[in-house]
């Protein structure tokens, strides 16, 4: 599969410029109050974009999005909608000279999209449990992290945030394993002002990458919703991570699915949710009511 920007010559088809320092933020010149008098910061504001996907020719999918890892966005995204089930299906994938489309070529010529495009700002509105929760099977899985492991991931994953550290007011998301102090247990970090963006992000990147997501632990800045729940059951993730709260149906949909929700995760803090067993190694009462 060639990924490519328009201008390149097809020597030079390498990946998008998702490492390139400073993407994702601009320079901003802002007055900061924090005594008597407000002082000029030379600082930054994180980018906000229109990005489109094409699908064989035809727009199926318009983002307000960070225009990085445009890639991985859209392959994750057409993972994540079960439009592709891995690179083979495409063919080609070209990102626009000024990063505001990606045109993706399918194996499959015959695939035609819907005839409206898909808007979205990462909100599922309108969805059911009933809707959802015969998507998938509940996930089986053995894997299992301490609440000290799943802290320390937490920690790890604001550090690791390169944008987020330069100017704020951005989502990250992490793939990672549980393991010892000291270890590397990152395997995936990606940011974007839409925490439903991370998750397609994340899951391109891991395509890009031949990352397998099934069994490791999801990390995620934002709430937890019921589209954000679905696409990490996509993943393949029994252990979802927020620092905030999950909502009501994601909550329901975890419980379906097998899979354990942990949320306002701060240092020796936790909310878990749902499957409590995945970090607690003893029996712990729970009202699911």
């Amino acid at each position: 599969m060639n990924i490519r920007h328009l201008g390149q010559s097809d020597e030079d088809e390498v990946a998008p410029e998702s490492g390139l320092p400073g993407a994702g933020a601009r320079p901003w010149r802002y007055l900061s109050l924090n005594g008597s008098e407000p002082q000029p910061i030379d600082g930054a504001v994180v980018e906000e974009a229109l990005a489109c996907i094409t699908v064989n020719g035809q727009e199926l999918a318009t983002f307000m999005c960070t225009p990085r890892d445009l890639p991985e966005m859209a392959l994750g995204f057409l993972y994540n909608e079960d439009i592709i089930a891995g690179l083979d299906d495409v063919r080609a994938l070209t990102v626009s000279k000024g990063r505001t489309c990606v045109d993706v070529w399918l194996r499959d010529a015959e695939f035609a999209p819907p005839r409206r495009a898909i808007i979205t700002a990462g909100c599922g509105g309108g969805v059911t449990f009933d809707d959802l929760s015969a998507a998938h099977a509940p996930l089986v899985s053995d894997l299992t992290a301490t609440p000290e492991q799943l802290a320390e991931l937490m920690r790890r994953l604001h550090l690791g945030a390169a944008v987020y550290q330069q100017a704020r007011g951005i989502h990250t998301a992490v793939l990672a394993d549980p393991c010892p102090p000291g270890q590397e247990c990152f395997l995936l970090q990606v940011e974007d002002i839409g925490r439903h963006n991370c998750l397609d992000k994340l899951q391109g990147a891991a395509l890009l990458a031949g990352v397998a997501t099934r069994d490791r632990i999801l990390l995620s800045s934002g709430r937890i919703s019921s589209e954000m729940i679905n696409k990490a059951r996509r993943l393949e993730t029994p252990i979802v991570c927020s620092r905030t709260s999950p909502t009501s149906l994601s909550v329901a949909l975890a419980e379906a699915w097998n899979m354990t929700i942990v949320a306002y995760l701060r240092q020796d803090r936790m909310r878990v949710y749902t499957h409590p067993e995945r970090v607690f190694s003893r029996s712990v009462g729970q009202s699911r009511h």
